[in-house]
C-alpha cells in the first residue's frame, strides 16, 4: 500500500522548520553499480526500511536527485511527498516479498532499527533481529547488489579498558553491562555473517559514533537537556556526528561522484566506523554546545536514575550512565582512506540542530 495519495506537501513537515541544504548536497549524486556515463546514468534506485522516522526524512529532503528513495516502514507517513513510492508494511510480514518482486532495487539501505528502550525484550528481537533476517532473505533472494546496514558504535561499549580508539575488529561488548542492546549486536553480527556468505551483495555495515541533531536518539536526548548529568571525577572522551554527516557517509557507502566529477565506486564490503571531527572530554564538549550540567557522585545518581526509569520519569536507564563514565571512540580511518568521508558539521552546526528541537518541542 502507497501513500502516493496524500494531498499534504513534504514543505509542510514540522521537521523542516529553519534547516538549510546540506553544503554541496547537489554535487553528490549517486552511481549506479554498473558503470555507465554520468549524462545517461539513470538514477540509482534505493529501497530504504525506516524511512518515515526522522533520519529517513531528513535523507529524502536533502537528497541528490540521482537517489530515487522508495520507503518500506511499519510506521505511518504523512505529509509524505505525493510523488514518493512508499510501502506501509512491517518487516516480518510476507508481503515484504511483493515489494522486492517489483522494486528491482539497486541497493537496500537498512535504517529500520528499533530503539525504543521501553519497548518489551520480545518486540526488540523481534524487530531488530527476526525482522532483519527476512530482508536478508529477500536482499538474497533477489540478488540486490548493494546493502547498507547502520549499526552503531555503542555495539562496542563503554568500558574502562576500551583503547582511546576502538577499530572495527573489536569485540562486540556492548550487551556485557547493558543486556538492552544485545539486538542491536545480534544485528550487526548477522550482518556480518551475511557480507561473508552471500557474494552476490556488497554488504557495508557502518558504526558511526553518537549521533546528534534532531534525531530522537539517546545522545541527541541527552546533549538537547539544559542541565545534563554529569558524574564526579569522571571526565570520558566523547565523539559526536552530526545528522547530516551520518547520511553523507550512507551515500559514500553507496557510491557517487567527487567533486571532480570523475566515479567513485561503491564501498568494499566491509565493517566501517564513522567519526566526527574529533573527540573531546564531556566536560569540553558541553561548554562547545553551551551547557551547564549537574555534576554528582556516581552511587547518587544510579540511585536517582534507577528510580526515575521504574517510575517513566527518565528517558535513561541506569545502565547508560557508562556512556558519561567510560570513553567509547573509535578509529574512522578506515572509512575516510576508503572513501574521502570528511566530516562538513562542526560544534556550532550541532548546537543550531539541537536548538531547532527544542523550538519545535515547545
Amino acid at each position: 500500500m502507497t501513500i502516493s495519495e496524500n494531498d499534504k506537501r513534504f514543505s509542510a513537515w514540522p521537521f523542516a522548520l529553519a534547516e538549510q541544504p546540506y553544503p554541496g548536497a547537489k554535487a553528490r549524486v549517486a552511481q549506479a553499480l554498473p558503470r555507465a556515463s554520468v549524462e545517461t546514468r539513470r538514477p540509482l534506485r534505493v529501497l530504504v526500511t525506516g524511512l518515515s522516522g526522522r533520519l529517513g526524512q531528513l535523507w529524502l529532503r536533502q537528497a541528490s536527485s540521482a537517489f530515487e528513495l522508495v520507503g518500506l516502514d511499519r510506521r505511518a507517513f504523512p505529509g509524505a511527498p505525493v510523488d514518493l513510492e512508499f510501502y506501509r508494511i512491517d518487516l516480518r510480514s510476507t508481503r515484504v516479498i511483493e515489494v522486492f518482486e517489483r522494486g528491482e532495487f539497486d541497493a537496500v539501505v537498512h535504517l529500520g532499527t528499533l530503539h525504543n528502550l521501553r519497548a518489551k525484550d520480545a518486540l526488540h528481537f523481534s524487530w531488530n533481529v527476526t525482522a532483519f533476517h527476512r530482508l536478508l532473505e529477500c536482499v538474497e533472494r533477489f540478488r540486490v547488489p548493494r546493502l547498507v546496514v547502520l549499526s552503531s558504535a555503542d555495539v562496542y561499549g563503554p568500558g574502562p579498558a576500551n583503547p582511546a580508539y576502538i577499530r572495527e575488529e573489536a569485540p562486540l561488548l556492548g550487551a556485557q553491562r547493558f543486556l538492552a542492546i544485545r539486538d542491536l549486536v545480534g544485528l550487526d553480527l548477522a550482518a556480518q555473517n551475511f557480507m561473508w556468505r552471500v557474494k552476490t551483495t556488497e554488504t557495508v555495515v557502518l558504526r558511526p559514533c553518537h549521533v546528534v541533531g534532531t534525531v530522537r536518539n539517546a545522545a541527541s536526548i541527552y546533549f538537547n537537556l539544559p542541565r545534563p548529568l554529569a558524574l564526579a571525577g569522571f571526565d570520558p572522551m566523547v565523539q559526536l556526528l552530526h545528522e547530516r554527516d551520518l547520511l553523507h557517509a550512507v551515500e559514500l557507502a553507496l557510491g557517487g561522484l567527487v567533486r571532480s566529477g570523475q566515479s567513485l565506486a561503491g564501498l568494499s564490503r566491509g565493517v566501517y566506523n564513522v567519526a566526527g571531527q574529533g573527540a573531546l572530554p564531556l566536560s569540553q564538549t558541553h561548554a562547545r554546545l553551551g551547557r551547564n550540567p549537574r555534576t554528582v557522585p556516581l552511587n547518587l545518581a544510579r540511585a536517582v536514575i534507577a528510580n526515575a526509569w521504574g517510575m517513566r520519569a527518565s528517558r535513561f536507564p541506569a545502565e547508560q550512565l557508562d556512556h558519561i563514565r567510560y570513553a567509547c571512540t573509535v578509529d574512522g580511518r578506515r572509512f575516510s582512506e576508503a572513501t574521502g568521508f570528511v566530516p562538513r558539521c562542526d560544534f556550532a552546526d550541532i548546537a543550531h540542530s539541537l536548538q531547532i528541537e527544542t523550538a519545535f518541542l515547545r
